[in-house]
């Protein structure tokens, strides 16, 4: 079996994170990211320290039309890849009333249709070895909603029922599709609202902190492992008791 992953969004946080915990379980790492070129870089030489291939791949998601020549410049360069965790993403806060349908397109590419298309562009390649695990990152405000995020609750959202179907038809295939979603993390992304509301969120929080990236990655690192074998089409909440299913 190729032991070749890919995450997106892999430049930092729960990315960045994830790239090195599957490089310990002895994966060649490909990894997404947008802007932060310094940051994958140094990713990258972290893989390799950890006697791993790297290959750092400069995407804007939104760029629907360029993602199946990533997976399959992927597939060229490192090998076939058997694990894809989608987790590239962002947030935006804004007022429902104040949201243009541009905000929401963009919002739902980036979130949505890009995995899909990130999946659909992998599957050939996972039937091929006979072995394949997909992990999409979704979010607490997938199960909770989001007043000042509805495009991102929704993407979040639809990518859960994304999870379950694709979860449905890659089963004969030995493929499966799980969803991760974490709660406030030790992130870039959550930095603004840690900042200004987190005595506020900590209080909330039966566990009384926020999760760091590592934490996240293990969790996916073990649904990415052969162990997870039997898991699939679920749904896991990472968020310290915040919300209990």
């Amino acid at each position: 079996m190729n032991r070749v992953a890919l995450v997106t969004g892999g430049s930092r946080g729960i990315g960045a994170a994830t790239v090195l915990r599957l490089a310990q379980m002895g994966y060649d790492l490909a990894f997404t990211y947008r802007v932060e070129a310094e940051k994958a870089l140094a990713l990258a030489k972290k893989v390799e320290e950890l006697g791993r291939r790297a290959l750092p791949i400069q995407l804007d998601l939104a760029e629907l039309a360029e993602i199946k020549g990533v997976v399959d410049r992927v597939a060229h360069d490192l090998g076939e890849p058997v694990i894809l965790v989608n987790n590239a993403g962002y947030v935006q806060r804004i007022a429902p009333e104040n949201l243009s349908l541009e905000d929401w397109e963009r919002m739902i590419r980036v979130s949505l249709t890009a995995p899909f298309l990130f999946i659909q562009a992998a599957v050939p390649y996972m039937k091929k070895a006979g072995f394949g695990r997909i992990v999409n990152v979704s979010s607490l405000r997938a199960l909770t909603g989001s007043a000042h995020g509805v495009h991102y609750s929704a993407a979040k959202a639809g990518l859960l029922g994304l999870t379950k179907s694709f979860a449905l038809a890659l089963a004969p295939f030995g493929i499966t599709v799980n969803a991760v979603c974490p709660g406030f993390v030790n992130t870039d992304i959550n930095k603004e609202q840690l900042e200004k509301h987190g005595v506020e969120i900590l209080k909330q929080i039966p566990l009384g902190r926020v999760a760091e990236p590592t934490e996240v990655a293990a969790l996916i690192g073990f649904l990415c492992s052969e162990e997870a074998g039997y898991i699939t089409g679920a749904t896991f909440s990472i968020n310290g008791g915040l919300r209990m299913d």
